[in-house]
């Protein structure tokens, strides 16, 4: 295993023990209504049952449950066992059934090609230096047409520190980089412990184009507050979005042939 995933793993380890806000189960309140919780934009359409999901990088014990709650046959795969215990132990609670799977983002040889029809990812590219090696395992095993939701740290917010310096949010980091982010205060944008990477624009979209998927949706996730106070979270945000979120449709065998 690759130092980063080493780290990183170890990372989200601790901050499952820990009760980290980004690593704690979905609420009670959140399965009221679980399509609606996670997939608030209406992109899935009214109903997934019988969907076959992959929650890629995913644990914790969120994703799993309410897409499994939704009706979808799930499957979770993580590289923290610390986060997929909690998915085991909140599908034993609701009497969900999730297929748990430890191992990387970078490699899903285990899976069949085509095996999903829809695969979702919450922010975790970050964790990997290529991410055009995520998409192209991510093709492979989406079935011709199906969907591939992900959601990604902006660059622009990554640039950044969490913090204001001298008044305001300054870009500190270069833009054009292929070494990890030097490490920042742990924060809802930094992760304690964890190796973190920057992609760019024409990474995050013109690899999922390079990859065989076509872009149908993209929203920038509204965390601003008008009245935050200064420094917080919200308030960076109302200058910095922290994140995107992507909708992309694998090509059919037919036109990718024609490419």
């Amino acid at each position: 295993m690759s130092s980063f995933h080493s780290q990183n793993a170890r990372a989200w380890d601790n901050l499952a023990r820990d009760g980290a806000p980004l690593a704690r189960p979905a609420s009670d309140t959140d399965f009221a209504n679980p399509l609606r919780t996670i997939d608030p934009a209406g992109w899935l359409g009214p109903s997934i049952r019988g969907w076959r999901v992959l929650c890629l990088a995913a644990g914790g014990g969120r994703q799993s449950a309410l897409y499994a709650a939704a009706g979808a046959e799930v499957t979770v795969l993580d590289i923290s066992r610390a986060m997929l215990a909690q998915d085991a132990e909140v599908a034993r609670e609701r009497r969900l059934q999730v297929r748990i799977v430890e191992g990387s983002m970078t490699d899903l040889s285990m899976f069949g090609t085509g095996e999903f029809d829809l695969v979702i990812q919450p922010v975790s590219t970050c964790y990997v230096p290529d991410v055009l090696a995520v998409y192209q395992q991510v093709a492979r095993v989406v079935r011709g047409d199906g969907l591939y939701v992900s959601q990604h740290k902006s660059p622009a917010s990554l640039q950044c520190r969490a913090k204001p310096q001298a008044g305001g949010y300054v870009l500190e980091e270069t833009y054009y980089r292929d070494k990890p982010l030097p490490p920042d205060e742990p924060s809802r944008l930094r992760e304690q412990g964890a190796t973190e990477y920057l992609h760019r624009w024409e990474q995050l979209i013109g690899g999922l184009c390079q990859a065989g998927f076509v872009v149908e949706g993209l929203l920038e996730p509204m965390h601003a507050k008008a009245d935050a106070e200064h420094g917080t979270f919200a308030h960076r945000a109302q200058y910095i979005a922290p994140y995107v979120r992507i909708k992309a449709r694998r090509i059919g065998v037919e036109r990718s042939l024609l490419r």
